[in-house]
């Protein structure tokens, strides 16, 4: 089995962080060195994202589940059994999953997927599916795109509130990596097939967070998140969007740090 792309930092109880469909583990990044220093941090990229490679088609493959499997085995490898888990999107359906089968000590989880009606489900795979189309096609004039401000804000504000806060060469990253995602198809499609969940069932102690200007999946998803999973905590993101890393690092790694207790 390929070894899925990761970085490891900090010291403490462990701490794993999954990105969301498109992304990579550097979606992280504004919030890492704040945790690293009180959890030994390992951000990973997920099968066929980021820097992992596409493993062999399997059944369900990009399902949450499936990804679920994945990680667990990746968990294996390393030894770690128990660790504290956040996941952002997708990310944040995985970890979610993790606690249901009672893998991981607590669970951050920000917009997570799973809480959508039809026409929301639908919502979240075209518009990213169109972000993905148009990094694409932009692909030469990113770093131009991304250098001004107004560039970030015409491109990313689909994932962030604050895109002008985003640093140039990270945005261009994180582009070109939603572009090229080869596991990004599977991992869309297989959303059509998740149901409004058995979260009801995760073991370990959760969080949700959700921002306020969400447009990804959007924030009224959240009271859905609250009927079904009402012992959850529940924190609001004001003015953060789908990614609120970059808008208000200092609120989701206190989120994360915070999710044990």
């Amino acid at each position: 089995m390929t070894e899925l792309s990761h970085e490891r930092r900090g010291s403490g109880p462990p701490l794993l962080l999954i990105h969301g469909l498109g992304s990579h583990r550097q979606v992280w990044t504004p919030i890492v060195a704040t945790l690293a220093r009180h959890r030994d941090v390992i951000a990973l990229d997920l099968p066929g994202f980021g820097e992992s490679p596409l493993w062999a088609p399997a059944a369900h493959a990009g399902s949450v589940g499936h990804l679920a499997d994945q990680v667990e085995s990746f968990l294996d490898r390393l030894g770690i059994g128990n660790p504290e888990v956040a996941g952002s999107s997708l990310g944040g359906g995985i970890a979610l999953e993790l606690g249901r089968r009672g893998r991981a000590r607590a669970v951050t989880a920000f917009a997570p997927v799973g809480f959508w009606t039809g026409a929301g489900r639908r919502w979240c795979q075209g518009v990213v599916t169109a972000a993905r189309i148009a990094a694409g096609r932009l692909d030469a004039r990113l770093p131009r795109i991304m250098a001004s401000g107004a560039g970030r804000a015409a491109f990313c504000s689909l994932f962030y509130a604050r895109p002008r806060h985003l640093d140039p060469d990270d945005a261009v990253t994180a582009a070109r990596a939603l572009a090229a995602a080869p596991g990004f198809a599977a991992a869309r499609d297989a959303f059509g097939d998740l149901p409004p969940w058995r979260y009801e069932q995760t073991r370990a102690p959760a969080t949700i967070a959700w921002g306020t200007r969400d447009a990804v999946l959007p924030f009224p998803q959240s009271r859905r998140a609250r009927a079904v999973l009402p012992s959850a905590r529940h924190i609001t993101l004001k003015g953060c969007g789908h990614l609120p890393f970059a808008d208000d690092p200092e609120a989701c790694a206190a989120a994360v740090l915070s999710a044990a207790a």
